[in-house]
């Protein structure tokens, strides 16, 4: 199948080139670089590699699993690109700068970038200490914010760029619960930066989304009842980046997926 897409000239007529929809649709990221925050294993693992199927050059970043981020570069590289590991607690202004000069040292400056750290604490709000509370508020909200500040400038001197946050289903619907308490309030500060990262760059070649799970088959901790009769696939989140990092997604910026299988948050 092909299909026919406008492009618009100086003089205001419509010129139609052909392409094919799979080529449009699937991300093509030969010569660009991109850094998964917490890609060592699960769904930033799953995130990462899309990008080197792709054919970015990729940066597994990990905190403390080294063996596990070693293995999913190697895998990387069998796709044909170079991949490296950085190390950092991305919750640390310096640290955060060490990691992108890694990175640029060895890649070249980041062109992709997905914010997927975050801990939570699914626990009632009165049983969590303040150090979790600060650290599920710092690895979603301060982590986004330290990535996204170090990659912007670089992405807006290129004039292309590509940032996806993850978010939570229901976040941006206000959903809160006594129980993980910080992670709702921290995931919908994501989204509001999203939303504000996005209005910043609009004349910079960026685009700026958030994909947001409801509960994802390689969580820690399950509900009781699943939409659908499963738990999101680390695919089925994938299969939403793909789409941000494709040409079919070069006008889409400040949104948000919501991967959830028809989950309705009122029930909560």
């Amino acid at each position: 199948m092909r299909c026919h897409t406008a492009l618009h000239t100086s003089t205001e007529q419509t010129v139609y080139h052909h392409t094919t929809r799979n080529e449009f649709v699937q991300p093509s990221l030969g010569g660009k670089t991109a850094l998964v925050t917490g890609s060592a294993a699960g769904i930033g693992r799953g995130f990462l590699l899309a990008c080197a199927r792709a054919g970015a050059d990729v940066a597994v970043h990990y905190h403390t699993s080294d063996a596990a981020a070693a293995a999913t570069a190697e895998e990387a590289r069998s796709h044909g690109v170079a991949a490296t590991t950085v190390q950092a607690d991305v919750t640390d202004p310096t640290e955060v700068e060490a990691l992108f000069e890694a990175v640029e040292a060895e890649l070249g400056t980041v062109d992709v970038l997905v914010n997927n750290v975050g801990a939570f604490a699914p626990r009632h709000w009165t049983d969590i200490d303040y150090e979790t509370w600060r650290t599920v508020m710092e690895t979603n909200v301060d982590a986004t914010y330290l990535c996204c500040r170090r990659a912007v400038p670089a992405m807006r001197e290129a004039g292309w760029g590509r940032v996806v946050n993850v978010g939570y289903a229901g976040s941006e619907k206000g959903l809160v619960n006594p129980k993980n308490a910080p992670y709702f309030i921290a995931k919908t500060g994501v989204l509001l930066f999203t939303r504000m990262l996005a209005a910043d760059t609009t004349e910079d070649g960026i685009t700026v989304n958030a994909i947001s799970p409801y509960v994802v088959e390689t969580s820690d901790a399950f509900p009781d009842d699943a939409p659908r009769g499963r738990w999101a696939r680390v695919e089925d989140l994938v299969a939403v980046l793909e789409f941000f990092l494709s040409a079919a997604a070069s006008y889409v910026s400040g949104e948000n997926v919501e991967v959830d299988g028809g989950y309705l948050p009122e029930k909560v």
